[in-house]
């Protein structure tokens, strides 16, 4: 499935930090804690718990956000269908890091085990 260019667009421009606390509660919900959600987190991006408090206080938008980020060479693996597109298949490469981090947080609601997720 092909994204738009609107879709590709409000991604980009999303707040983060008005994304997160949703983050939270998804996991924490199911049983997870923050600091898992954060591992997850600091491994796709290498954002430490101090930047990402950063960028959140910072207001930055999902295009900075993927911007400034160090993504791990292994999100590449990271496949599989999340918001109805598979993952693999997205062309807008900011789009497919926003979808890599759903993915990931969403491995993590569902129990997944943290080296299956970090996909080590």
């Amino acid at each position: 499935m092909k994204t738009t260019p609107e879709h590709d667009q409000r991604i980009a421009k999303m707040i983060f930090g008005s994304v997160y606390p949703h983050y939270i509660k998804k996991v924490e919900s199911k049983g997870r804690t923050i600091e898992e959600l954060h591992q997850v987190i600091e491994w796709l991006t290498g954002f430490d718990n101090k930047k990402l408090q950063e960028l959140i206080d910072e207001k930055v938008t999902f295009e900075t956000f993927f911007e400034r980020a160090a993504l791990n060479p292994n999100a590449h693996l990271i496949t599989g269908v999340i918001c109805g597109y598979r993952i693999e298949e997205i062309e807008t490469p900011l789009t497919k890091q926003a979808r890599y981090l759903d993915k990931l947080i969403d491995e993590l609601a569902k129990g997944k085990k943290m080296e299956k997720i970090l996909r080590q």
